[in-house]
């Protein structure tokens, strides 16, 4: 069973919190698997070492607000996940698929972490694509634990979706049902041409006011590169949605998760990570009362939660 942590459950307010950002970061170049990434590192380089990996449409700056918070104790490592931020933009949908996204992943640790596991913090597409790194056995030595936000497996739903339609149950279907109409966009996502007129004609513009109306945060703050990430960014589920989901393979993880619910959260349903434990053994679950973004609006909760984690499972072990 999930440990203790199952029990916890928070409401989160719906302000953006007022705090200092963090100091510049150290600005890297770092090759990932075929592309250039644009790497930021801020802390104390004593410390254990945090690697955050952000969703769509954001890009580094959404971790902004929680690196302030923890960049006194830990050495953190974030980047711009290829097509988004500073890092390079591949032209070919191929180029976004979940392989190569790990490949980044892995160059990343290498190049910045080479001795030391990192502790991985990801949310929403970020989730999503580090879910491969995790359970893929030439990775997992790199890392010391995994904290994820709203982002599952594809491979994991797609299981718990065939195991739901085969118990032949209404109460089973209507799960499956709700998460299908929660989950409109990722049709939209795979129209052509469609979705990147949006982002340049007025969608970018729009995205604050959608954030304050749909999730209730005061004064969101979009990233600076929005308008390409949201356009480039589709290809992140053209690439991997149909094909994951309708041939989802077995992963496995011994990585320490920590799984962390907004039971509120408009487009991944908690029921979406029902038989979590089932690949991830080594897992403990938090809750909060929350949308899909609204954990991230307050940094001193998450800050805290992974401070905990983290003291819980002790000092990792060198690379071998």
């Amino acid at each position: 069973m999930p440990t203790a942590l199952s029990a916890s459950a928070l409401t989160a307010t719906h302000a953006l919190p007022v705090a200092k950002m963090p100091a510049a970061a150290e600005k890297l170049r770092i090759q990932g698997d075929g592309v250039e990434l644009a790497v930021y590192r801020w802390g104390n380089s004593e410390g254990p070492v945090l690697l955050l990996v952000h969703g769509y449409p954001d890009n580094h700056e959404v971790w902004l607000p929680l690196i302030n918070e923890l960049s006194a104790d830990y050495q953190i490592i974030s980047y711009d996940v290829r097509g988004f931020g500073a890092s390079q933009i591949p032209r070919r949908t191929q180029d976004y698929r979940l392989a190569r996204l790990a490949n980044d992943l892995e160059a990343v640790i290498k190049a910045l972490s080479p001795d030391r596991p990192v502790h991985l913090v990801a949310h929403d597409w970020g989730s999503i694509q580090t879910w491969e790194a995790v359970t893929e056995p030439r990775i997992q030595p790199l890392l010391a634990s995994y904290t994820t936000i709203s982002g599952p497996c594809l491979d994991h739903v797609g299981h718990w979706m065939r195991d739901r339609l085969k118990e032949k149950r209404l109460a089973s279907l209507l799960k499956v049902g709700s998460q299908l109409l929660s989950s409109w966009y990722i049709g939209f996502f795979h129209t052509p041409w469609l979705p990147e007129f949006l982002w340049r004609n007025g969608l970018t513009r729009a995205w604050p006011t959608i954030l304050a109306r749909l999730e209730g945060i005061h004064d969101p703050h979009p990233n600076s590169t929005l308008c390409s990430d949201g356009q480039h960014g589709v290809k992140l589920y053209r690439a991997n949605f149909i094909t994951t989901m309708f041939n989802p393979r077995e992963r496995y993880t011994p990585v320490p998760v920590q799984l962390i619910v907004p039971t509120r959260d408009r487009f991944v349903h908690p029921q979406l990570f029902e038989q979590l434990q089932r690949w991830a053994p080594n897992l403990s679950r938090r809750e909060i009362r929350a949308g899909h973004w609204q954990l991230l609006t307050e940094p001193q909760q998450l800050a805290l939660w992974i401070h905990e984690y983290i003291e819980q499972l002790g000092a990792p072990a060198p690379h071998a």
